[in-house]
């Protein structure tokens, strides 16, 4: 899938949350402050799960069961090795100093002495990754969360994140290949790449008597909270569009 339709279908989306939002239909006495648009959410990822069930899975279980070890450790360093251009602006952009020379530093040994990324010689060499988004950037930058929203396809987001997309998607060199066979290819192969890294923390939720939804919701709201904070996050008490006002905590 090309990301001009993967663009399309986020902008889709965020226009609905927004009018949601707008015209009051999400909200009522009993609505989460953190996912006042949950209605909506539960019903896309349903869609996402059933795609996952039927396509995701089963693809990334035969990668993961037929393909070489090798060749899977090699193709997860290229994606990485690519993802690194983005966090090279993103750390430049939030003026953290040692990350962006950092991961300037990986993306350039990885890509000469690890043969564009095959090999990872930038972590052999103790140059650590500083993984970062734009989304990150704009909370760095005192950019509100926003309600909690599930992306067709891509899952978990916010509002704020969601944002963000068309400025990750600018930056990663694979949305930018001009030839749109190779482009969807790749495109499939980091999405499969990524759904291994995910299949047995995915068997073993699938096997818990828990809320699905509501757990990767808050999982997911936590985690991100705290990539902002690069860890060290302030008191929840703190005012923040991503959590619940104090005075439900009592």
């Amino acid at each position: 899938m090309s990301a001009a339709v993967l663009l399309r279908g986020v902008k889709a989306v965020l226009v609905l949350a927004l009018a949601a939002l707008a015209s009051g239909c999400a909200t009522g006495p009993n609505a989460n402050p953190k996912d006042p648009l949950e209605p909506m959410n539960r019903s896309i990822s349903r869609f996402n799960d059933t795609l996952d069930d039927n396509v995701l899975k089963p693809v990334a279980t035969g990668y993961r069961d037929y393909t070489p070890d090798l060749i899977q450790t090699g193709v997860h360093n290229v994606f990485n090795n690519l993802s690194d251009i983005s966090s090279t602006v993103n750390n430049g952009l939030q003026l953290k100093g040692r990350q962006t020379a950092s991961s300037f530093m990986r993306v350039v040994v990885n890509t000469t002495f690890g043969i564009y990324g095959i090999f990872d010689v930038a972590t052999a060499i103790k140059l650590e990754r500083y993984p970062e988004d734009f989304g990150q950037t704009l909370g760095f930058w005192g950019v509100g969360s926003g309600p909690y929203v599930v992306l067709p396809l891509l899952g978990p987001s916010t509002v704020r994140d969601t944002a963000g997309l068309p400025v990750d998607f600018a930056l990663d060199p694979v949305t930018n290949l001009n030839n749109s066979k190779i482009q969807t290819e790749a495109q499939g192969l980091r999405i499969v790449d990524k759904r291994v890294s995910y299949l047995a923390a995915g068997n073993m939720l699938g096997e818990a008597s828990i809320d699905k939804y509501a757990f990767l919701r808050d999982a997911y709201l936590q985690r991100r909270r705290s990539l902002i904070y690069d860890g060290n996050p302030p008191e929840e008490d703190t005012p923040d569009l991503s959590q619940e006002p104090a005075s439900s905590a009592q």
